[in-house]
C-alpha cells in the first residue's frame, strides 16, 4: 500500500501532531460547562439560552464537518486546519463580549462550531487515516481520540483555575490564545494528500454509493445516539451535581475524570477495534453507557457516585470514534474518508444539539434532569440495536471504478 507522505511528515509525527490538535481543540471545547453557571447569572439568561447557543454550536460542527472533510480530501488539511484555528479563536474572544443571546449565538454557536469542524475529528481522522496500514488504522485512530480524551482532562482544571482566578470573560480570552497554538500546527497536517485505491470515484459517486448502504446508516443513527449522551453530560452534569447539594468542584473533577478514563478507553477500543469486530464493540459501549446511567440514577447522589459514573462513563466516551471512523475506513476506503467520516459525525452532532438544548429547555420546564437522564437510557438501547446490523466487509467495486 502507498502511504501519501513528504520526507519529514512521517506517519508517527502525523499522528503526535494530529493529538495535539485534538487535545488543544477539544480540550478548550469540554469547558462550555464551566461558563453555564457563571454567565447565565451575570446575564440574566435562562439555561436554555446558553444551552441553546451551546446546541448551535453542535449544529453548525456537524453540518460543516463534511464539507470541511471533503475540502481537506481535495486540497489536504493544512489550509482548512489554519483557517478553522482563527475562527475558533476569534469565537472565544466574542463569546467573552457578547452581551445579548442573538451576539452569544453567533460566537459560541456559529463561529466555534466552524472552528471545531475544521480541528477535531472529521479532518484530523481522515489524514491519520490516510497514513496508517490497515492493521494500525484503528490503534492510531484511538491513540489520537486519545489525545481529545488528555485535552479534557488537563485543560478543564486549567479553565476552572482561570475563571476562579480572573473571572470568566478573562478566562475565555486566555483560552482563545491556547487555540491559536493549533494554528502553526496546521503545516504539519498539509500532506500533499494524493488520491489512494478508488482515486477514480467522483464526490458525487462516492456519496450515492455511501446513501444506498443501510450500514452507513445505521453508523449515523448510532453516532446520533452517542453525540445526544455526550453533550447532555458535557454541558449539564456539573450543574445537576450542583443543583444536587455537591460542590462546582465536585462537577469540574467529574468531567476531569471522564477526559483522564477516557484516554484508557479511547485507547482500549482503538487497539480493541484492530484485533477483533468493530461494530460489536459499538453494540457493547451503548448497551453499557445505557446500564451506567440507569444505576446512577438509581444510587444516592454522593461525591463517590458522581466521580465513579464519570470515570464509567470515561471509559466508553470517545470509544466510538476510532470505532467508528475505522468502520467507514474499512467499508467504503481511504479516498474520500473525512468527507464520509464528516457526514457520519454530523448524526453525532444533531444527537448533540439536542443533547444540549434540550437538556436545558427540560430543566427549564420542569426543575430536574431526570426526563433527559430517562431519555438517554433509551437512546443506548436504541444505538446498540443500529449498531449490531452494520456490515463490516469492505466493498466490491468493479475494476477502475
Amino acid at each position: 500500500m502507498n502511504l501519501p507522505r513528504t520526507s519529514w511528515r512521517t506517519p508517527l509525527l502525523i499522528l503526535v501532531i494530529g493529538g495535539l490538535i485534538l487535545t488543544l481543540s477539544m480540550g478548550v471545547r469540554h469547558t462550555a460547562g464551566l461558563f453555564l453557571q457563571p454567565m447565565t447569572m451575570a446575564h440574566g439568561w435562562s439555561r436554555e439560552t446558553f444551552s441553546f447557543a451551546i446546541a448551535i454550536q453542535n449544529l453548525v460542527w456537524g453540518l460543516a464537518s463534511p464539507f470541511a472533510g471533503a475540502f481537506a480530501d481535495r486540497h489536504g488539511a493544512g489550509r482548512t486546519v489554519f483557517v478553522a484555528a482563527l475562527l475558533y479563536a476569534l469565537g472565544l474572544v466574542l463569546m467573552a463580549q457578547a452581551s445579548s443571546p442573538l451576539a452569544f449565538d453567533l460566537s459560541a454557536g456559529v463561529l466555534i462550531g466552524l472552528g471545531l469542524s475544521g480541528t477535531t475529528f472529521a479532518v484530523i481522522m481522515g489524514v491519520i487515516g490516510r497514513h496508517t496500514t490497515p492493521e494500525r488504522r484503528s490503534l492510531a485512530l484511538g491513540i489520537a481520540g486519545a489525545g481529545g480524551s488528555f485535552g479534557q482532562f488537563a485543560v478543564l482544571p486549567i479553565g476552572q483555575a482561570l475563571i476562579n482566578a480572573w473571572g470568566w470573560q478573562s478566562a475565555l480570552v486566555l483560552l482563545a490564545c491556547g487555540v491559536g497554538l493549533i494554528a502553526p500546527l496546521a503545516y504539519a497536517m498539509a500532506d500533499g494528500h494524493k488520491p489512494a485505491a478508488g482515486g477514480g470515484q467522483s464526490i458525487g459517486e462516492a456519496l450515492r454509493e455511501a446513501g444506498t448502504q443501510k450500514s452507513f446508516h445505521y453508523l449515523f443513527w448510532g453516532y446520533f445516539v452517542c453525540g445526544f449522551q455526550t453533550a447532555f453530560i458535557m454541558l449539564h452534569l456539573p450543574s445537576f451535581l450542583v443543583d444536587g447539594g455537591l460542590s462546582a468542584n465536585v462537577g469540574m473533577t467529574a468531567v476531569a475524570l471522564i477526559g483522564l478514563f477516557n484516554i484508557f478507553g479511547s485507547f482500549f477500543f482503538g487497539w480493541a477495534g484492530g484485533r477483533g469486530s468493530k461494530k460489536n464493540l459499538l453494540v457493547a459501549i451503548y448497551a453499557i453507557r445505557g446500564v451506567a446511567i440507569l444505576i446512577f440514577m438509581l444510587l444516592p447522589l454522593t461525591t463517590a457516585s458522581a466521580w465513579g459514573f464519570a470515570a464509567v462513563m470515561g471509559i466508553l466516551w470517545l470509544g466510538t470514534v476510532p470505532l467508528t471512523n475505522g468502520l467507514v475506513a474499512q467499508i467504503f476506503g481511504l479516498r474520500y474518508l473525512s468527507m464520509l467520516a464528516g457526514i457520519v459525525f454530523l448524526g453525532h452532532q444533531l444527537g448533540s444539539f439536542l443533547g444540549a438544548w434540550l437538556g436545558g429547555r427540560i430543566f427549564d420546564e420542569t426543575g430536574s434532569y431526570s426526563l433527559a437522564w430517562t431519555i438517554s437510557i433509551v437512546l443506548s438501547v436504541l444505538a446498540a440495536l443500529c449498531s449490531w446490523p452494520v456490515n463490516e466487509k469492505p466493498l466490491l467495486r468493479p475494476a477502475g471504478a
